[in-house]
């Protein structure tokens, strides 16, 4: 069974290489982007993703008030915090938002681990460590 991922930044090019990464995963897919928070937890909603890969600093909403939204209405689905500023969130900060893991995007290439690992405790736990 494929696993969906929602890819939420204001940067297309940057959506552009993460749909690459995840794509090039046999039994990933992504299933819908989108370039702010608003949308992001209208999009996560509609969708259903199985996880959700979002930037920090987006216009409209940002990726934390989105995070902390979605924990709500879809509390099953685990969030990446993908931002080239991983110190503007505290760790409890992103614990109580919901994140699963923060990733600096200075260190692409810790992402798609921390996707494959994320859909795989998503379906053994219900809480992050961060």
């Amino acid at each position: 069974m494929r696993k969906s991922v929602l890819l939420v930044d204001d940067d297309p090019d940057i959506r552009t290489v993460i749909r690459w990464h995840v794509e090039s995963q046999a039994g990933l897919e992504v299933c819908g982007e989108a370039s702010d928070g608003m949308e992001a937890v209208d999009k996560a909603l509609d969708l259903s993703p199985d996880l959700i890969v979002m930037d920090l600093v987006m216009p409209r909403m940002n990726g934390l008030e989105a995070a902390r939204e979605l924990t709500h209405k879809a509390p099953h689905v685990p969030i990446i915090m993908f931002t080239a500023d991983e110190s503007a969130v505290s760790e409890s900060d992103a614990i109580q938002a919901g994140i699963w893991a923060i990733v600096s995007k200075r260190e692409f290439h810790k992402l798609l681990p921390q996707v494959l690992n994320a859909l795989e405790r998503s379906g053994q736990a219900t809480a992050a460590t961060v």
